[in-house]
């Protein structure tokens, strides 16, 4: 049989994604590329926004209508909250966010018999975590290693905790294993992946807490670059920093989610900390891992923020200095408490808050890279653009470099020049190297 898998969202629905493209092609069927025909077609579908459920939606659409004889099959965020929605556009299939493997049966059931099926759980009600296997297909360079599930902070414009249930953990021991297989699969990067990664090991009840974590997998597999997800700011502390430092192969890119750099913004949201404890843990990265890149996220158009709290949160990014930022205009999500607040901002309002923070953010991101020219980093390549061949530092920054073929390499790169959305390279020789 073949089949295609459209990923919408996240690093967790892609590697969700990877597992089942694994599993399926384990069982002895083909993964076709887009645009061929295909016996099962199957979406892995996000519901951060109401934007992103109309993209769901449209995908659903296009393949029923591309493949008309194909088993259609649904499944993710988008069909855990809205299964009428989803059952509505016709498909075959019809899961949720939990179960993969059991999600997979029922497709391969259906494919045999072509009758529909449906299993939706209830997602509050969780409380194991599923083991998939991690990684992905042999010519990608980093693997993804999906460590928790689940979100239990329940911020007033977010619906995800609905969609994916409380925190469940991967235990440390099944951790360490995938890394290694990862390891001496050939990966020389793992992305240490989940829904909110700062919260591993809540659910054990044993003190278990992230760095314990981290510490592991990095002993594990001591010649693999160990790349953090988003990570709530809370978790970042002097003890965090002093538990990582001594682990060569983690990555100095920090993304702490921030949402916005108003007090008052803040607290509608119902994020855990302020302005002042957000800081702290920027301050507390900046001395432990020096010339590390602190990246975050924010909203602008929030309801209610007024220009005097947009000002304040500009401010504030300026003196966090970040590598670099993705700024969301806010985003109207039906079901949760941020939809029903009072001030809900047009989109021209939006747009511009946008634009300013943009700006602000570029100006920072050039300062990082300008920063960066003249140091020695070492590169992990993974393709040719436009001649050079390209891939990343361990701060997340792009570079570039003429070269042949260094896919999946790691070379050290001296950074002569800015270029394009990073920066320009020569690769050095043995002799040249700096340690």
């Amino acid at each position: 049989m073949t089949f295609s898998v459209t990923t919408l969202g996240c690093k967790v629905n892609q590697y969700e994604s990877q597992a089942m493209e694994q599993w399926l092609t384990e069982q002895g069927h083909t993964e076709v590329g887009p645009g061929e025909d295909v016996d099962l077609a199957i979406v892995n579908t996000c519901t951060v926004t109401a934007v992103a459920d109309k993209k769901n939606r449209n995908v659903i659409r296009r393949l029923r209508r591309q493949h008309p004889n194909a088993v259609l099959a649904v499944c993710g965020c988008y069909s855990q909250i809205k299964p009428e929605d989803v059952r509505a556009l016709g498909a075959d299939v019809l899961s949720g966010s939990g179960g993969r493997e059991a999600f997979l049966r029922l497709v391969l059931q259906t494919a045999a018999d072509r009758q529909r099926r449906e299993a939706v759980d209830e997602a509050l009600r969780r409380r194991e975590f599923e083991i998939l296997p991690p990684g992905g297909l042999s010519t990608r360079t980093r693997a993804m290693l999906k460590v928790q599930d689940g979100c239990s902070n329940f911020c007033t414009y977010c619906i995800i905790p609905y969609a994916r249930g409380p925190v469940r953990s991967l235990p440390i021991e099944t951790a360490v294993r995938q890394a290694r297989d990862l390891a001496e699969e050939g990966y020389r990067e793992i992305v240490v992946t989940g829904i909110e990664i700062a919260s591993w090991g809540w659910d054990f009840h044993d003190g278990s807490r992230l760095p314990a974590l981290l510490q592991a997998v990095c002993g594990a597999v001591p010649d693999v670059r160990i790349r953090l997800g988003s990570l709530e700011p809370r978790i970042i502390d002097d003890a965090f920093c002093d538990a990582l430092r001594d682990s060569s192969n983690i990555c100095p890119h920090f993304h702490l989610s921030m949402q916005s750099g108003s007090d008052a913004v803040l607290k509608r949201m119902n994020r855990k900390y302020d302005t002042a404890r957000y800081l702290e843990s920027v301050e507390s990265l900046y001395r432990a891992f020096p010339g590390c890149a602190v990246t975050t996220d924010m909203i602008v158009g929030f309801p209610g923020e007024t220009d005097g709290e947009f000002a304040e949160s500009l401010a504030f990014i300026r003196r966090c200095g970040f590598a670099s930022m993705h700024i969301f205009p806010y985003s109207r999500r039906p079901g949760t408490p941020a939809d029903r607040m009072p001030g809900q901002h047009g989109n021209a309002v939006k747009e511009a808050r946008s634009a300013e923070a943009i700006a602000v953010a570029a100006q920072m991101n050039l300062a990082f890279r300008e920063r960066m020219v003249g140091s020695v980093q070492n590169v992990l390549f993974e393709e040719v653009e436009d001649g050079l061949w390209t891939g990343h530092a361990p701060n997340s920054i792009r570079v570039y470099a003429p070269g042949d073929s260094l896919h999946n390499v790691v070379l050290p790169v001296r950074i002569t020049d800015l270029h394009g959305d990073g920066l320009l390279g020569e690769i050095l020789k043995k002799s040249e190297e700096i340690q």
